[in-house]
């Protein structure tokens, strides 16, 4: 609590600063695409929010097995705090990729296999969600989450390597890939500076969920203490 107490107003800033930035670079700065013209600025926002949709949910699932391995009541913590967080990203991307997908495909939807996954993507943070709330005993209720949430990282790889699996409207890999990026440098950096921003912002809305359940387990323990002794 002292450390995340410490942080969470300096990486907030930062959060900040780096969106608005990114921003900035993204609105004044790149150059509108040859092909797709001012609508390719919303891959500013689309881009990194589908990067961050697989990295929160990879780091969920790693708290998870921490989870089941160590039996550390933080890597629980940790897991459920990431999920609203997952899932808000994984929305983002899925709503703004219909919007792009509207002008460049000619339809906002299309069962595309990256759409398709990044939706059973969503559906899976979804009834992680539903664990939590749903099980009442939070013990169990841990248990059961993690194990979800290590079967549903079998997502992941299929979500990066959908457009090269299957046939796919979806582009293919324009900034991780064998040559190096493909993207010009002036929408480069905004895209990049976004990215980052993103992950000031996960990281500072973990720290405060958790901390926000931290309080919330204490203030339950002592509600039962209370009980208990007044029994």
């Amino acid at each position: 609590m002292k450390l995340s107490g410490t942080l969470l107003p300096w990486v907030s800033v930062v959060c900040v600063a780096l969106l608005g930035v990114g921003t900035y670079g993204a609105l004044f700065v790149a150059p509108a695409d040859y092909q797709q013209g001012e609508a390719a600025r919303i891959m500013y926002v689309h881009v990194p929010a589908a990067w961050m949709s697989l990295a929160t949910y990879v780091f969920m699932a790693v708290a998870s097995a921490m989870a089941l391995i160590f039996r550390h009541p933080l890597s629980d913590l940790c897991a459920k705090a990431c999920a609203p967080i997952g899932a808000g990203f994984t929305f983002l991307a899925l709503l703004t990729g219909s919007l792009w997908g509207g002008p460049m495909w000619g339809t906002f939807w299309e069962w595309d296999p990256r759409l398709t996954s990044h939706l059973i993507l969503l559906f899976i943070y979804f009834g992680y969600m539903a664990i939590w709330s749903t099980i009442e005993d939070p013990t169990r209720a841990a248990r059961v989450a993690a194990v979800l949430a290590l079967v549903g990282s079998v997502m992941v790889p299929i979500i990066h390597y959908s457009v090269d699996w299957w046939n796919s409207l979806h582009q293919g890999p324009s900034v991780f890939r064998e040559g190096g990026p493909s993207i010009h440098p002036d929408m480069l950096w905004p895209l990049l500076v976004m990215a980052l921003g993103y992950h000031a912002f996960l990281i500072a809305v973990l720290m405060l969920r958790m901390r926000t359940e931290i309080i919330r387990r204490r203030v339950r323990a002592l509600q039962l203490r209370r009980v208990g002794g007044l029994a």
